[in-house]
C-alpha cells in the first residue's frame, strides 16, 4: 500500500520543501541511475545486482556505480553539445572533470565515451595516465601548481595547462622550454559572475582564489604571447557550482567574449573554455536543468554574442563532472541504532548508520541535502522523519539531514543514499581512523572493484611507530 502525502501532516521539524511522500518506498525519478529497481520482494537493484548481495560480497559502507549509467550520460552530454554547436557553425570540446571522482576505469570509460580530461594534481595526472588517456586529451588545472607538476605535465606532453596567475606564466614557459616543447595554454579569468543553484550575482570583480581579474586578461595574454614556449589558445572562466539554468552561463560568455574579441587584434583566439557546474538532484525537491536545454541556450547566446561582436565562433570547451557520475552513484550504509528524539514535543527519528562524514563530508562541510530509501525490503508502515546520522564523533556527522523512511526501520536494515557519485569518496577521509570504502561498478548483474576500500592494517601501516609484524587490531578489520 501506499500514503497519500496530502491527508498527511508535515512533521514541523522537517525544512519547507520537504513533503511526506505518498510512497517512502519509491525511488524518485532523477535521483537513482537508470538501472535503478526494486525486485518483487521491496530490495534494491543496481546494474542488475541486489543491494544485499553486493553488502555481502563488500561489506558496507560501500559506493557503487552504476557503469552503463555514466557511460551513457557521458555520450550524451558530448553527443547534445556537439550537435548544439555545430548547429551555430563550431564545435565544442568535453573534459570530464576528475575532481568529481577518479579512477583508472572511470578514465577509460569517459575516453571511451569521446570525452578528454581534465586533472588537478600530480596524483590525478598520473591516475589519468594509468588509465590509458593520451597526454594531448589531459588538460590540467589548478591556482598552485608544483613546480614538479609543471615539468611532470609539460614532460608527458599534457593538451593544456590552465594559466591561474601572473607568475605561472614564466613557470610553464620554463617547464615547456626544459622539456622542449611549445606548450597550449589557456588564461583562467574572472568574469564577476558567480551562479549557485537558479541564482547568479554578477559583479566587476571576485573575490577568490582562482583566476585573475578579467580586465587584466590583455595584458597578461600579451606576457603569454611573448613567451617562444607558450601557445595561447584561450580564456577559461567556472562560475560555480550545481548550477540550474543557464543565465549565469549566459552572462559570463557574453562579458568573455568581449575581451575575447579585443585579444583577436592580436593574435588567434581558437577557443573558450565555459568550465562546468552543472547541476543535479540530490532530492525530490531539485529540479536541474535538462543538458540539452543548457546546450542549446549556450550555443544560442555565444552565436548571439559573435554576431554582435562580428567574430568567428571559437570552438567552445566545457568541463561538466558532477552531472556524469553523481547521478550514477549510490552508497550504502547499514543502520546500527535508531533513537526517538523529543524536540519541543516533535519527534525525530535518529538512525545511525555505519559511515558518516568519512564517505560523504558534504553535507557537514556545504549544507548539502540528500535523500535516502531502504535497500534491503520495502515496507507498508507510514512514513516517519529520519535524520540519517554518522558514527563519528562529531555532532555535525550527518548523512542526511532529513527526509521520510518507514517507521519500522531498524537496526540491521541496509539503507541507500543516491546521487552520491561525486564528491563523496574524492573527499572521504580517515577521520577517527575509518578505512575508506571500497568503490565498486556494476554491470549487467555483476560487481567488480574500481578502488579498494582500507583496511585497519592499512591504516596502521603509514604509522611509523606500530609495530607492523604483529599488528594488535583486536581482530578488526
Amino acid at each position: 500500500m501506499t500514503f497519500d502525502s496530502h491527508a498527511q501532516t508535515p512533521n514541523p521539524l522537517a525544512p519547507d520543501w520537504l513533503r511526506p511522500p505518498a510512497d517512502a518506498n519509491e525511488l524518485a525519478a532523477g535521483l537513482w541511475p537508470s538501472s535503478a529497481s526494486r525486485t518483487s520482494a521491496g530490495e534494491l537493484v543496481l546494474g542488475g545486482v541486489r543491494a544485499s548481495d553486493l553488502a555481502a560480497e563488500f561489506g558496507t559502507p560501500l559506493y557503487i556505480i552504476d557503469e552503463a549509467d555514466a557511460r551513457a550520460r557521458a555520450a550524451e552530454l558530448l553527443a547534445v553539445f556537439q550537435a548544439e554547436f555545430a548547429r551555430i557553425g563550431t564545435n565544442a570540446k568535453v573534459y570530464y572533470a576528475g575532481k568529481a571522482f577518479l579512477s583508472t576505469e572511470v578514465v577509460r570509460w569517459m575516453i571511451a565515451a569521446g570525452l578528454n580530461i581534465d586533472v588537478c594534481s600530480g596524483g590525478e595526472l598520473a591516475v589519468a595516465l594509468a588509465g590509458g588517456a593520451e597526454p594531448s586529451r589531459l588538460g590540467f588545472h589548478g591556482n598552485n601548481k608544483s613546480l614538479a607538476e609543471l615539468d611532470q605535465a609539460t614532460r608527458v606532453g599534457i593538451g593544456t595547462i590552465v594559466i591561474d596567475s601572473e607568475i605561472e606564466i614564466g613557470r610553464v614557459a620554463e617547464a615547456a622550454a626544459r622539456n622542449g616543447r611549445v606548450q597550449n595554454v589557456r588564461l583562467r579569468v574572472n568574469s564577476g559572475v558567480h551562479a549557485h543553484t537558479h541564482e547568479f550575482l554578477a559583479t566587476s570583480h571576485e573575490d577568490q582564489k582562482f583566476g585573475i581579474v578579467l580586465t587584466d586578461a590583455p595584458r597578461l595574454v600579451g606576457l603569454i604571447r611573448a613567451q617562444a614556449a607558450l601557445n595561447f589558445v584561450g580564456l577559461h572562466c567556472h562560475i560555480g557550482s550545481q548550477i540550474f539554468g543557464a543565465d549565469g552561463f549566459a552572462e559570463s560568455a557574453a562579458r568573455l567574449l568581449d575581451v575575447h574579441a579585443a585579444l583577436l587584434a592580436d593574435g588567434p583566439v581558437p577557443e573558450l573554455n565555459l568550465g562546468g557546474g552543472f547541476g543535479i538532484a540530490y532530492t525530490s525537491a531539485d529540479e536541474p536543468t535538462p543538458i540539452r536545454e543548457l546546450a542549446v541556450a549556450l550555443a544560442d547566446i555565444v552565436a548571439t554574442e559573435c554576431t554582435r561582436l562580428n567574430i568567428p565562433v571559437p570552438v567552445l570547451a566545457f568541463e561538466p563532472g558532477r552531472v556524469i557520475i553523481g547521478p550514477a552513484g549510490v552508497s550504502l550504509y547499514r543502520v546500527g541504532t535508531t533513537k526517538a528524539v523529543d524536540v519541543s514535543g516533535t519527534t525525530r527519528l535518529y538512525v545511525s548508520v555505519d559511515g558518516g562524514m568519512s564517505d560523504n563530508v558534504r553535507p557537514a562541510l556545504y549544507g548539502a541535502d540528500y535523500a535516502v530509501r531502504l535497500a534491503d525490503r520495502t515496507s507498508d508502515i507510514a512514513p516517519e522523519l529520519v535524520r540519517i546520522a554518522g558514527k563519528h564523533c562529531e555532532s555535525g556527522d550527518i548523512v542526511v539531514d532529513a527526509d521520510y523512511l518507514p517507521g519500522d526501520v531498524t537496526p540491521g536494515d541496509l539503507l541507500a543514499v543516491p546521487a552520491t557519485g561525486a564528491y563523496c569518496w574524492a573527499l572521504s577521509n580517515n577521520y577517527n581512523y575509518q578505512g575508506r570504502a571500497p568503490v565498486v561498478a556494476v554491470l549487467n548483474g555483476a560487481a567488480r572493484v574500481l578502488v579498494r576500500g582500507e583496511t585497519i592494517a592499512d591504516l596502521l601501516a603509514r604509522d611509523t611507530g606500530a609495530a607492523l609484524s604483529a599488528p594488535t587490531n583486536g581482530g578488526i578489520s
